[in-house]
């Protein structure tokens, strides 16, 4: 089962919908339930013409507890207070962390970058889980919103990874390549999220620039991750 904490955003929402029409069955977390089980049945009546898995709605703590890989989707300012309420449920699993420092955090320029002293937001999260056994993996950093909430269309974008874990990064890549037209590129270790993240400010800022809300990026002359 697949967890989407702070899934009621229009980051966590995308990929959740996204997930549930690839055939995945998910759970939509929220920090309060009732908002999570009132986007979850508008959700459902608005995929009413497609075929999608179980979707289901509920706290950021059960859906934690229920989740077998997380896929964390929250602003900066919430990355730790929310982590820390879903600690005790992290233990051994697979995180996938799509957190993006930008300024927006403080006020400022969505496509500006905010330096962590952990090096990333990635990075920050493994820090916050440290002891769980928690394996974190950098994650959906680089495919906007509007491509995600672009349904049917298939997402036209590579989706850049990394971290210290190869099997869990096995686990992600199959996921995340249930999503028709994406492709998962693993760039190496957790540390490769410092550059994997900054790139999502540069996308803003491009999208800004051209008036385009599709700017994705595609990396080529790789080969598969299973060749």
């Amino acid at each position: 089962m697949i967890s989407v904490i702070g899934g009621t955003g229009p980051q966590g929402l995308g990929i959740a919908k996204r997930l549930a029409l690839a055939g995945e069955p998910v759970i939509v977390g929220s920090r309060k339930e009732e908002k999570a089980l009132q986007i979850v049945e508008e959700t459902i009546e608005e995929l009413k013409d497609y075929s999608i898995a179980e979707i289901r709605g509920m706290s950021n703590e059960d859906a934690a507890k229920e989740g077998d890989v997380l896929i964390i989707t929250v602003p900066l300012v919430a990355q730790k207070p929310t982590l820390e309420s879903i600690k005790e449920f992290c233990n051994d699993k697979i995180i996938l962390d799509a957190t993006v420092p930008l300024e927006t955090a403080i006020g400022g320029k969505p496509f500006r970058f905010i330096d962590l002293m952990e090096g990333s937001a990635a990075e920050r999260t493994a820090k916050i889980l440290e002891g769980t056994g928690a394996k974190v993996i950098c994650a959906f950093c680089n495919i906007s919103n509007s491509h995600l909430a672009n349904i049917p269309e298939d997402i036209d974008c590579d989706c850049l990874i990394a971290g210290d874990d190869k099997e869990a990064k096995e686990v992600a890549a199959e996921i995340i390549n249930k999503i028709p037209g994406v492709r998962t590129i693993d760039t190496g270790i957790l540390e490769k999220s410092r550059i994997i993240e900054k790139i999502t400010p540069l996308l803003i800022g491009l999208n800004i620039k051209y008036r385009s809300h599709y700017g994705g990026l595609r990396i080529t002359g790789i080969p598969k991750l299973d060749e």
